[in-house]
C-alpha cells in the first residue's frame, strides 16, 4: 500500500484558517440541522493516523469535549515535553523535518496520513509531501487572520478530483498533486 498525505481543512472564502485572534468560531456560522458531518467520517476512514501541529492540537484542547480521534495523534512540538493527563496513549510528541517525521510514522506502520493545522500543512506543502487536499470553504470573509496558504519555492500542481455542496452552502473540493 502506496503512503500517502492528506489534508482535510475548512478555511474563509478569502482564505483564511482562523480569525486574527486564532479563533475558529467562524466555522460554525452555518446551520447544520441534518447534522451533517459533511464527509469528514468517510475521509478519516482512510487514515491510520493524524500528525497535527501543537497549536491545533491545545485548540482541540480547549473545546473541554472528549477526544475526538479514535486513531493516534502524532503531535508537533520542540517546546511540549510532556503529554497532557488524559490523554496518554492517545497522543504522541514528535518533533523534526517534516520527512523526518514522515519516516518515524511510516517506521510506526502509518502510511494514510492526515496532516493538520495550518502551520503543520504548510511546512509539508513547502516540501512538497501533501498527495491529497480536501478543502470546504465557509461563506464568510474574515478579512484578516491566518492564511491556509504561504509562499512556496516551487508552484505545486494538483488535479481537480471533485466538488460538494453540503448544508446548500459550504463548497468542498478535493484535488490530487500531479507527480
Amino acid at each position: 500500500m502506496k503512503n500517502k498525505n492528506y489534508v482535510f481543512i475548512a478555511r474563509s472564502i478569502d482564505g483564511y484558517i482562523a480569525d486574527k485572534n486564532g479563533d475558529i468560531d467562524w466555522l460554525y456560522t452555518v446551520a447544520n440541522t441534518e447534522n451533517s458531518d459533511c464527509g469528514y467520517e468517510k475521509f478519516i476512514n482512510k487514515i491510520d493516523a493524524i500528525i497535527m501541529g501543537r497549536s491545533s492540537f491545545e485548540k482541540v484542547l480547549s473545546f473541554g469535549i472528549d477526544w475526538p480521534y479514535n486513531i493516534p495523534v502524532l503531535v508537533l512540538s520542540n517546546t511540549l515535553k510532556k503529554i497532557p493527563k488524559g490523554y496518554i496513549g492517545k497522543v504522541e510528541i514528535i518533533s523534526g523535518t517534516p520527512k523526518e517525521i514522515l519516516k518515524t510514522a511510516h517506521t510506526k506502520g502509518y502510511k494514510h496520513l492526515y496532516i493538520d493545522g495550518g502551520k503543520t500543512v504548510q511546512g509539508f506543502l513547502n516540501q512538497d509531501l501533501i498527495d491529497e487536499i480536501c478543502i470546504t470553504t465557509i461563506p464568510i470573509l474574515l478579512g484578516e487572520g491566518i492564511p491556509l496558504f504561504k509562499e512556496l519555492p516551487e508552484k505545486i500542481r494538483f488535479e481537480h478530483i471533485k466538488t460538494e455542496v453540503y448544508l446548500n452552502e459550504l463548497v468542498q473540493s478535493n484535488y490530487r498533486r500531479k507527480r
